[in-house]
């Protein structure tokens, strides 16, 4: 299903100022929140969109290659994560609070104890996240034309077996922090001008757990992960272009502690073609003929990213004339249209005649029609151009 536009989503219009952008992302978040709709898909598939829009339209950047490109712009994004979202996750939906609810530092904004801190784990520790990975993938021309799933293994930190990700060696080697008292989170009072205000922070000795760990696990020496290896397999979409990124959400290094996984980000690679050449959403194929075919016309094969394919040489065609082959060349991500195959005709000269050849073409040197005639049968290039422009 086709993504909805960003501006419709937060109820904005593509002048609308930053303030006015903010705003409107507070007023959705508040309205779709999970703590205020529990058990509502819908409302969190809404919050998750409101967010993914915010995400790029309070960037500059980004804000300017949606305004150009659209979702696909997003996705093409030079610094990574996938620019556009698309796969944001809860945490890195919170995370955007900070600024738009006057949030920050480590003791959380006023969002988090108006909706009882969704983004939290006990004692109101965010949950960790794993880092995330990159990889390359090389893509072929044809593969780019048409789309292509790729098999890749990637090696990454993933969750330790024997401990189940916990770091201890068995369940009876865990105790309650006595720090929090197993809450994860301690709570100080200070006096201000204003009186009394309470604060909750993570408790610094078991960093939000609640326990300790007295003997840790001696696979991963209580990290709570391992090296591993999975094969996982990318639906790359037709039309991607060298340079550009794909985001895989949760397929990066897994998290301790049951945390939130990383996400994967794809860079991709064209590897050349050996005779046809990719300009934009056009494919470009330098086509070489004799000048006996240019003269006479020729009927000839040239290669498409569908196959070969046989185009018509009409008599008397001039070197550097450009032939189109409609539809034949590479789509527009998430878009049906698809650009052309260009021929460009060039006429070639032998640099070695035998006797009885070179008679032949002193003899026609003489004919009026082996003369060049730019007057008769070429029209000149501002004829070309007011033809054009009527």
């Amino acid at each position: 299903m086709a993504k909805r536009d960003y501006y419709d989503i937060l109820g904005v219009t593509r002048s609308s100022t930053a303030d006015e952008i903010k705003k409107a992302y507070r007023k959705m978040a508040i309205k779709y929140h999970p703590d205020k709709n529990p058990g509502d898909k819908q409302s969190e598939e809404n919050f998750k969109e409101a967010a993914e829009a915010y995400e790029v339209l309070s960037n500059a950047e980004k804000k300017r290659r949606y305004d150009q490109f659209g979702h696909a712009g997003g996705a093409a994004s030079p610094n990574g994560g996938g620019g556009g979202g698309g796969h944001m996750n809860m945490e890195d939906i919170f995370s955007q609070f900070g600024d738009i609810f006057g949030g920050g530092g480590g003791g959380g904004s006023p969002f988090d104890s108006f909706f009882g801190g969704q983004q939290q784990t006990r004692g109101g520790r965010r949950a960790a996240r794993g880092s995330n990975l990159r990889i390359k993938v090389k893509l072929s021309l044809e593969e780019i034309a048409k789309g292509v799933e790729k098999k890749v293994r990637v090696n990454k930190q993933v969750v330790c077996e024997t401990c189940d990700g916990s770091g201890a060696k068995d369940k009876s080697s865990f105790n309650t922090c006595q720090t929090c008292n197993g809450s994860g989170a301690v709570r100080r009072v200070t006096n201000t001008i204003l009186g009394q205000m309470q604060t909750t922070s993570t408790c610094p000795t078991c960093n939000g757990e609640g326990t300790q760990i007295t003997s840790k696990c001696t696979t991963c020496h209580g990290d709570g992960l391992t090296r591993g290896e999975e094969t996982i397999s990318i639906n790359i979409p037709a039309g991607v272009s060298e340079g550009m990124q794909l985001s895989m959400s949760g397929k990066g290094n897994a998290a301790p502690r049951g945390g939130i996984p990383g996400d994967l980000i794809i860079l991709i690679e064209e590897t050349p073609h050996d005779s046809l050449k990719r300009e934009g959403n056009n494919v470009i194929y330098d086509l070489h003929i004799s000048f006996i075919d240019a003269a006479i016309g020729a009927s000839i094969e040239v290669p498409t990213i569908d196959g070969k394919a046989k185009i018509k040489i009409d008599p008397g065609t001039q070197g550097g004339k450009i032939l189109r082959l409609k539809g034949k060349g590479v789509p527009e991500v998430n878009s049906y249209h698809r650009g052309d195959q260009l021929i460009y005709i060039n006429i070639w000269t032998p640099k070695v005649l035998s006797k009885e050849e070179r008679d032949v073409l002193d003899r026609l040197k003489e004919s009026p029609n082996f003369k060049p005639q730019p007057g008769k049968n070429e029209k000149s290039f501002f004829d070309k151009m007011k033809e054009y422009f009527e």
